[in-house]
């Protein structure tokens, strides 16, 4: 049990520490990705926020090695590969990255137990506060009152839950909310405060409610509610993180601006909603009290100039090759910030008892050097019997560069005893750390195929 703890400790410390520089260079490169997004439209935009906040999340739970990955990756393609005609066998050697001794980064006991006690708290402070907020919500729908059906607001809201295709929408008075927002999974419900509508300009009345009706059917027809709690739920893990907020912030005005050009189709247009947009803005100006209720408004994103500048906007055709090569970009900029955060994963090797105990280290597979080795001999007997398949091996390369300790991963039984006598005669240049040669754990990997 002590061990598991240890264990457990050594992990989630690892997964912090990890966060700490990998969120912000997921949001850095999420930044860049999203400026190259824009031409292409506000839904591309919100998408690649959306994804960026799902990769910084998972991002630092990664613990492979990307060059085992690609040995196996490679190793696979080998065994595929014909070989040459005759029934003839063929035998490819494959170096594996390794670990050596090390008294790296090791937390003490005592400040392990502070950091997990601090992370502690400060999940469960926003697992209560966002519990609260579900609460709230959901005590501010069951006392809201529904509005008469024979009303002009409710006509004009059935309008648009036909042109959005919404089943379920509801449209009811709430005292509890400053603006009207959207609430519910299942049964999505619009609350409107008392009197909102008496606070619209006379003569742009029927714009605007146009506009509200128009932008929250489309907050429904999107699930943005549902989308908005899983969004939170996700960022639980990570919610100490401060750049972690600026990536709902991302999200929240892109989803706006998603639902701003649906709205516009919907209505008189982007001229005509922008203007009542900013109406609407004006006449709303105090924030609304509820600060925990997890509802999505028409106000709900604060950035209402770039909204207001993305309606205006003249934006360009973008012809299909150059949408295909932004969203291509914005692929290889993501799979390089992966693969760059990965590679340069910071690892703890276990919170112990004994702050001297020694730790290991990654060694990559290109600071192993072999100086002489001798090549398997594919035994006859298995190439009769048509046996291929890899064969790994876990060694030790001692100071002197002497494999020693071989043990077998996996592999087909009748090309082990081959594999083993061929990596016995290595020889490796001797592996200096901190100028001293020391023992490094490593894999080899024999891959054996047959042709066709």
């Amino acid at each position: 049990m002590n061990h598991m703890n240890h264990t457990f400790a050594s992990w989630l410390i690892e997964y912090l520490l990890n966060s700490v520089w990998q969120v912000p260079l997921v949001f850095a490169a999420a930044s860049i990705a999203a400026h190259l997004a824009r031409p292409v439209g506000a839904r591309t935009e919100h998408r690649v926020w959306v994804s960026s906040l799902i990769v910084a999340t998972i991002l630092p739970l990664c613990n492979f090695s990307l060059s085992a990955l690609w040995q196996q990756a490679l190793a696979l393609a080998i065994s595929a590969w014909p070989g040459k005609p005759g029934g003839g066998g063929s035998i490819r050697i494959l170096l594996g990255s390794g670990s050596v001794q090390s008294s790296g980064l090791h937390p003490a006991p005592w400040l392990a137990t502070g950091i997990i006690s601090l992370y502690a708290c400060t999940v469960l402070y926003f697992t209560t506060r966002l519990a609260y907020g579900i609460l709230r919500t959901v005590q501010i729908r069951k006392q809201s009152q529904p509005i008469q059906q024979s009303s002009e607001l409710t006509t004009r809201f059935n309008h648009f839950r036909q042109r959005f295709l919404i089943r379920n929408g509801q449209l009811a008075i709430s005292d509890a909310v400053h603006g009207p927002v959207t609430i519910g999974i299942r049964r999505p419900a619009l609350l409107i405060p008392p009197g909102f509508f008496d606070r619209l300009c006379e003569d742009d009345r029927r714009d605007d409610l146009d506009t509200v009706l128009a932008h929250e059917t489309a907050h429904m027809q999107r699930h943005d509610f549902a989308k908005n709690l899983l969004y939170e739920l996700l960022s639980l893990p990570l919610s100490f993180h401060p750049i972690l907020w600026l990536f709902r912030s991302r999200i929240a005005e892109t989803r706006e601006m998603v639902c701003d050009e649906s709205a516009a189709r919907a209505t008189a247009g982007q001229g005509s909603y922008a203007r009542s947009l900013l109406r609407l803005a004006t006449t709303l100006s105090c924030p609304t009290p509820q600060r925990n209720l997890h509802a999505i408004g028409i106000l709900d994103a604060s950035n209402f100039e770039r909204r207001v500048m993305n309606l205006t906007r003249n934006r360009p055709n973008l012809a299909a090759p150059r949408k295909f090569l932004i969203v291509a970009v914005c692929a290889a900029i993501a799979l390089g910030t992966c693969a760059s955060a990965i590679a340069l994963r910071m690892e703890i090797a276990g919170v112990e008892t004994q702050p001297d105990a020694p730790k290991k280290i990654h060694v990559k597979s290109t600071e192993l050097k072999v100086i002489s080795h001798a090549t398997p001999v594919y035994p006859q007997e298995a190439k009769e019997k048509r046996i291929s398949g890899d064969v790994i091996v876990e060694a030790i390369i001692s100071k002197e560069g002497v494999p020693s300790e071989l043990r077998i991963q996996e592999g087909p039984k009748e090309l082990q005893a081959s594999a083993l006598d061929a990596i016995r005669q290595w020889r490796y240049e001797p592996f200096l750390l901190n100028g001293n040669p020391v023992e490094v754990e490593t894999t080899i990997t024999v891959v054996y195929s047959l042709a066709n």
